[in-house]
């Protein structure tokens, strides 16, 4: 009986691989993720595309891609072609899509995958129909969007059914994501354009202002992650500060560029950050604003989940605890929080068979 049992699993995973082709796609600004109908994560790269600029052929795509970044010559294009969780580049950005989507097709699959996408929930009807038509461009069957924070709150695991309400604060590498759930939908969101983009930009900035050098992006990803943190080390478990040497190209006071290095610490750094915390902390104080008291009141017991990469920062959910004196945890698998939604979407609710719903929540 258990021969039997297997031989009819395999036969039914077999005739699912060529008739279905359910995949589920988060596009990040800095990573994307894919999920895959029965089979889960299948691909987890950087969303970076290098081309020829002249011929327009795609070279290489994310991994791949990324160890180009800083190092790009006049025969290559290494390019980020999403900014602020929306398309800058529609064309590059379906290019770089059907590379994806090949690495992780199924070659025995006769059908065209239905494909869903996460998507930022303030963007613009506009921005979702190039979102739409972008992959129906490189050879979606069918596209379905799904509002970031409700897939993320879904991936983190709240309990987004009930009509108490749960917030998730889904902080990207574009995007902050901010929203409060409750019976299956968002009922209050924003989304603001400060995260994790903006924390390595400041850095950018902070070293070309306080020690005339220039740094790459790869240079300021790295001093976030080595020492960046939002308190003092010393409210997280009385580490103490952190210190590190950084190369790049220094102005000289004839006015030549050289290379060099300075050192430079974790207060820096921190002191750096401080203008796009204050920006996202803006945008969930909105978020609170705009809450029914009911909602409210309950958030002062379950408090907010964070999620995304930018999440990670050293010292966040203590610093939004101290500034909204609610509970702040982090979500499990916080860089997955999004596609662990989707996959979930998939798996259990079966959505591609449900009606398309129109886009929830506003704008605050």
């Amino acid at each position: 009986m258990s021969e039997s049992k297997g031989l009819f699993k395999s036969v039914k995973g077999f005739y699912s691989r060529i008739f279905h082709n359910d995949v589920a796609m988060d596009l990040g600004t800095m990573n994307t993720l894919v999920y895959v109908r029965g089979s889960g994560i299948k691909l987890d790269e950087p969303t970076v595309i290098t081309t020829n600029p002249v011929t327009h052929e795609v070279i290489a795509v994310g991994d791949e891609a990324k160890k180009m970044l800083g190092v790009g010559t006049g025969s290559l294009s290494v390019i980020r072609p999403m900014r602020n969780g929306a398309l800058d580049d529609p064309k590059i950005t379906g290019e770089m899509v059907r590379a994806f989507l090949e690495k992780v097709s199924s070659p025995f699959c006769l059908m065209k995958p239905r494909v869903m996408v996460a998507v930022p929930s303030g963007i613009p009807q506009l921005v979702r129909q190039a979102v739409h038509d972008t992959f129906k461009a490189v050879g979606a069957r069918s596209v379905r969007l799904v509002e970031e924070p409700l897939a993320a709150a879904i991936g983190a695991g709240l309990p987004v059914t009930t009509p108490k309400g749960c917030m998730i604060v889904d902080i990207g590498g574009g995007t902050t994501e901010i929203a409060i759930v409750a019976l299956g939908a968002i009922v209050h969101c924003n989304s603001v354009n400060y995260a994790g983009d903006a924390f390595d930009d400041a850095i950018v900035r902070y070293m070309k202002e306080h020690h005339n050098m220039d740094i790459g992006e790869l240079a300021s990803e790295e001093i976030k992650i080595r020492i960046g943190s939002a308190v003092p080390f010393k409210e997280l478990n009385h580490q103490s500060e952190k210190n590190m040497t950084v190369t790049g190209s220094l102005y000289n006071p004839n006015g030549r560029v050289l290379p060099g290095c300075v050192d430079v610490n974790s207060e820096n750094i921190r002191q750096a950050l401080q203008e796009p915390l204050e920006k996202i902390i803006d945008g969930i104080a909105k978020t609170l604003q705009a809450c029914r008291p009911s909602i409210a009141g309950n958030l002062t017991m379950s408090g907010m989940t964070i999620t995304g990469g930018s999440s990670q920062l050293p010292g966040l959910d203590v610093l939004l605890r101290k500034r909204f004196n609610i509970p702040v945890c982090k979500a499990e698998n916080p860089t997955r929080s999004v596609i662990y939604g989707l996959g979930k979407m998939i798996e259990e609710f079966n959505i591609f068979d449900l009606p398309q719903a129109p886009a929830v929540g506003k704008n605050v």
